[in-house]
């Protein structure tokens, strides 16, 4: 991080008060607080701006699992963060330079991530003694000297936003829900950001009620200019725009890259697109957002439970569409036997995975890549589908395409895997140009003379489409085996296996379209970083420090799990180590270990956090160093039935 002194510039209105500011490459902050303080809205205003002025950016929202967990509770804090830089990035930071906690349990909770010598922006109001029971808190951190280490502004923002509104003749509870703009205020002028944006954002939302968009407005100036004025800040700072590739940028998150993925596809093909799904943490947004697109003929479909979402949609897919489902573990549990009638009857169907932790309802609002196992092998019988996944927010939009253009492509069901953490993070995303996006060519029989409903492309495997209400391809379809070519219910012992063999060989197809795959880094060396999904930020940043650090490591981040690239064996091998970093405890690794018979060497994380890259760093060098490496979790885990204790699992294998 480089600083130098310079003047500061004018945000949102005249100031009073010159303060030198200081130029900062990236900054972190964290908003932390009750479920009810509107963090996540903060934060994502503050994205906004981010956006608006040019810099790089990624974000990473977290949620309390309970819907309202008891105000001022540990269970109930709701954290926002945000790293915005003039370079480029590729995580949302490993630390905070800058958490604002609007109560006690967001600070017992957020503190102890907070970088040494890090600004801590404290509500003083909500420092009563209540609350700091609830927090578990004996005595208040402000008066024991526990946050020594960091620069602490103790503000009443609670008191300040409630003076500063005195005479709107509000309800207090909406004065008190106004605190967060103040809050906002103060950061976006330590920050040298502009007001405008928001200010017009705000009236625009509450546009049906004027006077809480004035009072909202209010409480972000009051904030803005607290900063301008008050003592304790000396000086404020600036984060210059980025050098990124001309072209038309917007912020996206995840589920909304991944439905206009979709809508894109289903205009390259010519298809309606049609989604049934059953809400789900972190799936459901996928619905809301393709709920908007009508005018392209998207038909939305909310049912009643899972089953009846996917088979709703493998119903739309026999009627010709582009059918989707979305949900998360749990739903692709329980749409098992439905996607493998998918599987049987060969149409084209996908359905996106939204990961959370689990197992069962586990952790609903945190990030895992646990369910891939689960995509292999959760069906019964033999029913291989090809595995697509996406590696960052903007990528869900190319992922949701490719996932698309397959399943119609090789007639077969495809799962897309995402996740939380790319579902809600968000980053700048280069709008691409349509005419760039392959060609989806959807094929329809046209000459129903000798028509056979399993009769097969000889490049693809893939049977043929015909829709109801095609004279003369009337065919049969159900989870019964099929004859070969001929479709008909088939319990022949020797066909059962001919078709089993063709729907695995179809699949395997799938990998001679996929392109050679890009390495980072040198053709060869010590480490081989190979991940897929969402690890891909703290990966690379791992592999530039790394390699800044003169040490041959390269990295090679999956888009296509299943059938994996032909090229893939053929790397791994050029490599004394690979190391497979996963949000799960190994499943990736697993799976190319039976494939391959490499030693591969396995990093795990199961804490529904993603990995930090200081994690990634520091495990790679103990491996490269052939020291022992140290589990994320070092304590022991007492089993008190058999009255022992059991090590830790190891993280790394």
């Amino acid at each position: 991080m480089s600083s130098a002194v310079t003047t500061n510039e004018q945000a949102g209105s005249a100031n009073t008060t010159v303060k030198p500011s200081e130029e900062l490459d990236k900054v972190v902050i964290r908003f932390a607080g009750d479920s009810g303080d509107g963090m996540q809205l903060t934060g994502t205003r503050f994205t906004a701006e981010a956006g608006f002025f040019g810099n790089d950016l990624r974000t990473f929202p977290d949620y309390p699992a309970e819907i309202r967990a008891p105000a001022g509770t540990l269970a109930g804090v709701s954290a926002f963060q945000v790293n915005f830089a003039s370079t480029e990035i590729h995580t949302p930071g490993d630390t905070p330079d800058v958490l604002v906690a609007m109560n006690p349990a967001a600070l017992k909770v957020n503190v102890t991530d907070l970088k040494e010598g890090g600004t801590l922006l404290v509500n003083t109001a909500q420092f009563g003694k209540r609350n700091l029971q609830k927090a578990g808190y004996a005595e208040s951190p402000l008066e024991d000297g526990s946050l020594d280490a960091y620069q602490v502004h103790e503000i009443d923002i609670t008191g300040l936003t409630t003076k500063a509104l005195d005479d709107f003749g509000l309800p207090q509870r909406s004065v008190d829900r106004c605190k967060n703009f103040f809050a906002l205020g103060i950061v976006f002028w330590l920050y040298s950001r502009d007001l405008n944006n928001t200010v017009e954002w705000l009236e625009k939302k509450f546009a049906k009620k004027p006077e809480l968009a004035k009072a909202n407005i209010k409480a972000l100036k009051s904030g803005y200019y607290y900063g301008e004025t008050a003592e304790m800040f000396t000086s404020r700072y600036e984060v210059r725009r980025a050098s990124i590739e001309p072209g038309v940028y917007r912020n996206i998150n995840g589920n909304s890259a991944t439905a206009m993925g979709f809508v894109a596809a289903s205009v390259k093909s010519g298809l309606k697109l049609f989604l049934g799904s059953y809400p789900i943490t972190p799936a459901s947004t996928i619905l809301h957002e393709l709920s908007r697109f009508k005018e392209y003929g998207v038909q939305t479909f909310q049912a009643e439970d899972e089953i009846a979402g996917v088979c709703s949609a493998i119903g739309a897919s026999f009627g010709g569409a582009l059918a989707i489902t979305s949900t998360s573990g749990p739903g692709v549990a329980l749409k098992g036997e439905a996607i493998g009638l998918a599987v049987i009857t060969e149409l084209p169907l996908v359905i996106i995975n939204v990961q959370r932790g689990g197992p069962s309802t586990g952790l609903p609002t945190k990030t895992e890549q646990s369910d891939l196992l689960q995509a292999y092998y959760g069906r019964n019988g033999e029913s291989p589908l090809p595995i697509v996944c996406a590696s960052t927010p903007s990528d869900c939009f190319m992922a949701a395409y490719e996932a698309a253009r397959i399943a119609i492509k090789y007639m077969t069901p495809v799962m897309l895997m995402t996740d939380g953490y790319l579902a809600n993070g968000a980053e700048p995303w280069k709008i691409p140009d349509p005419d760039s996006l392959e060609e989806i060519e959807v094929i329809r029989p046209e000459n129903p003379e000798g028509y056979q409903p399993y009769s097969r492309d000889t490049e693809t495997l893939a049977r043929q489409w015909p829709i109801p209400g095609m004279a003369g391809f009337e065919h049969r379809v159900g989870g019964l085996e099929k004859g070969h070519n001929d479709g008909g219910v088939s319990y022949d012992a020797e066909n059962h296996e001919l078709m089993c063999r063709l729907r695995a060989e179809k699949v395997a197809r799938v990998a001679d379209d996929l392109p050679p795959t890009e390495i980072f880094g040198e053709e060869s060396g010590d480490v081989l970083l190979l991940g897929w999904g969402c690890t891909y930020g703290a990966i690379h940043s791992a592999a530039v420090r790394l390699q800044d650090m003169d040490k041959k490591v390269s990295q090679v981040h999956l888009r296509n799990l299943c059938p994996f690239p032909k090229d893939l064996v053929d790397i791994m091998k050029r490599f004394k180590h690979v190391i497979i970093p996963e949000l799960n405890m190994g499943q990736l690794s697993k799976i190319l270990r039976a494939e391959t018979l490499i030693d591969i060497k396995s990093i795990w994380k199961l804490q529904g956090k993603p990995f930090k890259e200081a994690e990634l760093v520091s495990r790679v060098l103990e491996i490269m160093e052939g020291k022992k490496v140290t589990p994320f979790l070092v304590e022991t885990l007492e089993t008190v039935e058999l009255g022992h204790k059991n090590e830790a699992p190891a993280a790394i294998h």
